[in-house]
């Protein structure tokens, strides 16, 4: 009987290996498709990819313009359906990334096969095979880890996405949320970063820049690196004629040099403001995650000239901050130091320093309000209060002033009699009545603005001055508005909260407007009515001017952070010329607005002496003189008391003095150095009854005291 036959035993185990491929490959399609099924069942609506969440929180900051200040998180810009982008955006896109992305299936098996064939070739990956869809899917659901799993995910979800939308959807969803670098995420975002216009209207050289930055968009951005933006797009543009999306002549006609960027502002000292402004939305807003645009109230043009203001004015080694606040609270700039790069310390709303002269704003105002009038006369001699002895910045006393002349004046000696009559707790309490949220020190020296403040403190009282009265509460948001246009916060006035009477207001505007017109604050002036106060600390260690115009009320500090003296700062000086300069810009457009109170031209005008030191206040024991014991400014040569006495002029030959027409030939009246100007005597007024000085009869003064 014959033996069956039998297959060579090698064809039987590659017989067994192709069916044991056949089934892995059966298993491995029938896997895939019931993945893709799990994940396009599992996948996000339509609706819900284009709400861009998952993205993070973008608030955008505007000015009260629109003009976008600062862009915070992600900056998604308007979503754009597909029929509202350009033909020649879609195309510069698939042309560069995916130039079968209307024939695959979501996986590109040409497009990975050159990635295979490059990375044996040249050693490593030179070439990603990724397709349109695959990138939007690892840009949703998945990281940029090259991980082979990572890419089996992404091959799965492609294709999910594939099944589940159009390729218009696909397209649509990719360069609407695609990042192109800058924070921005979709064309529209990128176009109006780099263009300055929404991404509707793009041209095709910018399609060509924006489709270029996909690569690299750190090394390609426009903000970053211009021209090599300008390069890249070059290279989308040739292959864009390559692959047939346009004509090598339509590639020509293209200058990527001629398409206009736009210039990056400067986010400098507006970052003072947003720093301050946006802390506020956890009280104004419930907590949410989706994209908001903060409406505030800076002015662009108001903040670049207070930053120019401050840069100019400021002396070598000190800081400067300016707050200007509108008639209704809102600040319409800030600058809170010279340059934010270097210091982010807010010196207008975190600096708590001594406000000097300034602070007798509400010492004059309780003396308003308790009956005095600007009119009333005061004896200006020296006092003293509880072993406290106040003394002039010119170490001198006029006799009788009027109160409106005390105050232009700033004589410390008047401030001092108005805190012992009216109290100095009260005027203490006058301070925090209008906004001074620091502690105040009730010691006599209090009058003279020993206590730390806020110069944005300071701005709101003096603008409550300026509105008649009435309470002013700075604010910085407008409203905030969700991207679809819901309002979610919209800011109301406070209700008016009356501080002091309007004829209160109306006279200690009449004594600011004259400090202005006639006393420390001249330099100030800009030409319509201006009222203000100066303040200067001991030892020059900070100046002050605030003031009010046309319904802006603005203050400026100027100072060392450490608190060091600071030689030639005074209020009157450097400060006063920086509100000047800044209002100058800030009201040129308003309309000029006259006070109630109409000043009279006084009959005094300053010495000297005031002009350097009249705002100046005294340390705290009030024992400080400005000039030495001989009546020189401090740091003057000491008068030798053993040196000769000066000889008489000879002429040349010893023959004796030179006539007056010899002098006149060898130095001519021109070249002669002036005397300096003599002090101004006090003017001779007839004694009148001082409201502050005591029952008694009070000594007669020595003369010349």
């Amino acid at each position: 009987m014959a033996k069956p036959r039998t297959a060579p035993s090698g064809n039987s185990t590659l017989l067994k290996v192709l069916k044991g491929f056949a089934y892995a490959a059966l298993l491995s399609v029938l896997a895939l498709i019931v993945a893709v099924a799990v994940a396009s069942a599992y996948l996000p609506s339509y609706g819900d990819l284009t709400k861009r969440s998952d993205l993070g929180q973008m608030i955008r900051v505007r000015a009260a313009n629109g003009q976008v200040l600062v862009s915070m998180g992600p900056s998604f810009g308007q979503w754009l359906p597909y029929d509202r982008i350009p033909a020649e955006m879609r195309a510069a896109m698939i042309s560069t990334e995916d130039r079968r992305f209307r024939s695959h299936v979501g996986i590109d098996p040409i497009g990975i096969v050159r990635s295979l064939s490059v990375r044996v070739k040249s050693g490593h990956w030179r070439q990603g095979g990724s397709t349109i869809t695959q990138q939007l899917a690892r840009n949703i659901f998945l990281t940029n880890n090259r991980t082979f799993v990572r890419k089996v995910k992404e091959a799965i979800l492609a294709l999910a996405l594939e099944r589940k939308f159009s390729k218009d959807q696909i397209l649509e969803l990719y360069l609407n949320r695609v990042y192109f670098g800058g924070g921005a995420y979709g064309i529209d975002a990128a176009s109006r970063k780099f263009f300055g216009h929404g991404a509707d209207h793009l041209s095709l050289g910018e399609a060509a820049i924006i489709a270029g930055l996909v690569k690299a968009p750190s090394n390609y951005s426009p903000s970053a690196d211009v021209e090599a933006a300008r390069s890249r797009s070059g290279v989308v543009l040739q292959t864009m004629a390559k692959n047939g999306f346009i004509s090598p002549e339509t590639a020509a006609s293209v200058d990527p040099a001629a398409v206009r960027i736009q210039e990056t502002t400067n986010q400098n000292s507006v970052r003072y403001f947003t720093d301050w402004a946006l802390p506020q939305l956890d009280t104004l807003i419930d907590q949410t995650s989706e994209p908001i645009d903060v409406w505030t109230t800076l002015d662009p043009g108001m903040q670049v000239a207070a930053d120019k203001a401050i840069r100019a004015n400021a002396p070598d080694g000190t800081q400067g901050a300016l707050v200007a606040v509108d008639r209704d609270g809102a600040v319409r700039a800030m600058v809170g130091g010279k340059d934010y790069v270097s210091s982010i310390y807010n010196r207008s709303t975190q600096a708590q320093r001594q406000p000097g002269s300034a602070f007798k704003l509400f010492v004059y105002l309780t003396a308003l309000e308790s009956g005095m009038k600007p009119t009333d006369t005061i004896i200006d001699e020296p006092v003293t209060i509880d072993g406290w002895s106040p003394r002039n910045s010119t170490r001198t006393n006029l006799g009788p002033v009027s109160l409106r002349e005390a105050f232009s004046r700033s004589i410390n000696t008047i401030s001092a009699k108005i805190g012992a009559q009216v109290g100095f707790s009260t005027i203490a309490d006058m301070a925090r009545r209008f906004g001074i949220t620091t502690q105040i020190s009730t010691f006599p020296s209090m009058v003279l603005g020993t206590s730390d403040v806020r110069l944005i403190d300071m701005t709101r009282a003096f603008a409550s001055v300026a509105n008649k009265g009435v309470a002013v509460t700075p604010y910085g948001i407008r409203r905030v508005v969700t991207a679809d246009g819901r309002m979610i916060y919209q800011h109301e006035g406070d209700e008016e909260r009356v501080l002091v009477a309007p004829w209160v207001a109306a006279e200690m505007t009449d004594l600011l407007q004259s400090a202005v017109l006639s006393g420390t604050g001249r330099a100030a002036q800009i030409g319509r009515p201006v009222a203000g106060k100066t303040g200067t600390t001991s030892s020059n260690k900070d100046g002050w001017f605030v003031g009010f115009s046309s319904g802006l009320t603005t203050g400026v500090w100027m100072g060392r952070d450490d608190a060091r003296p600071v030689g030639g700062l005074q209020g009157g000086t450097a400060p006063a010329r920086a509100f000047h300069d800044f209002m100058a810009v800030a009201v040129a457009r308003r309309p000029v607005e006259q006070f109630e109170t109409q000043v009279p031209i006084p009959d005094w005008q300053l010495t000297p002496e005031e002009e350097m030191y009249g705002d100046q206040t005294i340390d705290e024991n009030g024992m400080t003189p400005m000039v030495d014991e001989n009546g020189l400014p401090l740091g003057a040569p000491p008068i030798d008391q053993n040196a000769p006495p000066p000889q008489p002029m000879v002429r040349p030959d010893g023959t004796g003095e030179p006539s007056q027409e010899e002098l006149d030939q060898a130095f001519p009246p021109q070249q002669r150095q002036q005397p300096p100007p003599q002090p101004r005597q006090p003017p001779q007024r007839q004694p009148e009854p001082d409201p502050l000085a005591p029952t008694e009869p009070s000594q007669p003064r020595p003369p010349g005291a």
